[in-house]
């Protein structure tokens, strides 16, 4: 019963040689680095003048040696905020301003992509610059010691004190992947960046920043002597790298613990999610993407979490769902791009609200994703939900550039020729209400999961969390009958939280 609601290519995309077999359930790449399969990616589109260009690395910060995490970041920041053989940072972008051109970085856990666009006119300035960010990068001793504290920075204060949404997904993700190169933020930790010299900037990007590594994608009106020298550039990058990076093993969480990150004066912002192995490509990635868009789609106010907790009792402002990674959720709308990962969460996000009505808004989210497992979408919910989907991943990625950004990340996943743009739209066509209440079942629960829970009253939060006593909650204005009704089932909902499964960190020791 459902509850309260409310190179020399064609003209498209190349994929070289990476394919996929899909499987119910699965997709196996063939290849998932750039290492096999290192043609360039291509989007023609005659007519835009807009060159688009991104240089995918097969490298992230699950690369850093243990003691040094932020090494990968640092040394991809560096790429983009600093100097090369040829021109101070400065000087880049002093010839950048009046073009109105620029590059930019992003670093994950598995990929590390310089990206840049001009006008095509602007490629004779803006060509060189951009090349040499990646094969001359000089590593001067002032940058290095600007971007590494900005990382600090970032952790110390950023992170830690002023954004708790953040905080509580980062720390969701360290709780879950504790031990392993995907446990610490990208930006790395405080002490592994403090460790950082310029020696070791310069060691990891020749022996990771190299060729087998490297895939160049460009979009736009593109000329063959472009591309041409673009996939000639990495001739001048060392050949392979010194070592290869082992993934991290999915973890096997059994019933639920909790993270608690003690943090003076802090409302309650909560993640909770636990590992899912649903390759984005495969047929029940698609089913499970419509779910979890009726659950929780980011930014959606029809989305059923946002009517239960939000709309229908006011307790924040907002609570989404996730099978897939997403950075910086408060600053975006849109899903992000080039942070492919091999492992993946299941993730709610309860933005924040007041301690005294955080551990309720949890067993709210907790009890909808448990009847949602077990009593799966209506015909109803499911064609509303599949029918806006259709319509809705056109503003995915409506620019050149952007879709640039999905073909690189059909390169990481081994998505073939069709791509994962093409494939969502097409699949929104053919699933049926049967395919995602299958897959509901054979990959969500709602038993073994972690919590994170940033909040400024641990003590009270932890003994809420294991007492099993219910937490009922009062409102400042009166409420319909039907979510009073429904409020004491919510309060009493059985958490099944043991003492002993209750950590608290203060928070400045969080990424320490």
């Amino acid at each position: 019963m459902r509850r309260i609601a409310g190179s020399s290519l064609p003209l498209l995309l190349l994929l070289g040689c990476a394919g996929t077999t899909v499987q119910k359930g699965t997709a196996v790449p063939q290849t998932t680095s750039a290492k096999a399969a290192n043609a360039p990616v291509v989007l023609r589109v005659p007519g835009d003048p807009l060159v688009g260009i991104r240089v995918w690395f097969d490298v992230g910060s699950s690369d850093d040696p243990a003691g040094k995490e932020g090494l990968a970041y640092v040394t991809g920041q560096l790429l983009e905020q600093g100097a090369t053989t040829a021109n101070r940072y400065e000087t880049i972008l002093e010839k950048l301003y009046p073009i109105a051109s620029s590059y930019g970085v992003r670093v994950d856990k598995e990929m590390t992509t310089l990206s840049g666009r001009t006008h095509r006119d602007n490629l004779p300035i803006f060509l060189p610059l951009f090349l040499d960010a990646y094969l001359h990068p000089a590593f001067p001793a002032e940058d290095f010691e600007r971007v590494r504290s900005d990382a600090l920075n970032y952790l110390e204060k950023s992170l830690r004190y002023a954004s708790d949404e953040e905080l509580g997904k980062a720390a969701l993700q360290s709780a879950v992947f504790a031990g392993t190169g995907y446990a610490h933020p990208p930006q790395g930790t405080v002490s592994g960046l403090k460790s950082l010299t310029v020696e070791d900037v310069r060691a990891f990007y020749e022996g990771h920043f190299t060729r087998d590594r490297a895939v160049v994608a460009v979009g736009g009106d593109i000329a063959q002597d472009l591309l041409d020298r673009l996939q000639g550039s990495l001739a001048e990058l060392p050949a392979t790298a010194t070592a290869d990076r082992p993934l991290p093993p999915a973890p096997k969480l059994t019933g639920r613990s909790v993270l608690i990150v003690s943090k003076p004066g802090a409302d309650s912002s909560i993640s909770f999610g636990f590992p899912i192995d649903v390759p984005r490509g495969s047929d029940d990635f698609y089913a499970l993407w419509i779910a979890n868009s009726w659950l929780g789609e980011h930014r959606n106010q029809s989305s059923h979490l946002y009517q239960v907790i939000r709309e229908a009792r006011g307790l924040n402002y907002g609570d989404y769902s996730y099978i897939e990674a997403f950075p910086e959720g408060g600053q975006r709308t849109m899903p992000p791009v080039n942070v492919g990962r091999h492992r993946q969460l299941f993730e709610v996000w309860i933005r924040t609200l007041p301690n005294a009505q955080g551990v309720f808004a949890l067993r709210a989210a907790l009890r909808e994703l448990q009847d949602l497992v077990a009593h799966g979408m209506t015909e109803e919910e499911f064609a509303l939900t599949r029918d806006f989907l259709g319509k809705y991943a056109l503003h995915f990625a409506p620019t050149t550039f952007e879709r640039l950004g999905y073909a690189v990340d059909d390169r990481f996943y081994g998505i073939g020729e069709e791509g994962h743009l093409a494939r969502f739209r097409q699949r929104m066509k053919t699933l049926t209400v049967h395919d995602v209440n299958a897959a509901l079942k054979r990959h969500l629960q709602a038993e073994s999961l972690t919590i994170a829970i940033v909040t400024g009253e641990a003590e009270t939060i932890q003994a809420a969390l294991t007492s099993g006593a219910p937490t009922p909650i009062t409102y400042a204005s009166p409420k319909p009958d039907v979510v009073t009704k429904e409020d004491p089932e919510i309060a009493g909902y059985p958490l099944k939280i043991a003492a002993d499964r209750v950590k608290v960190v203060p928070v400045e020791e969080m990424f320490e």
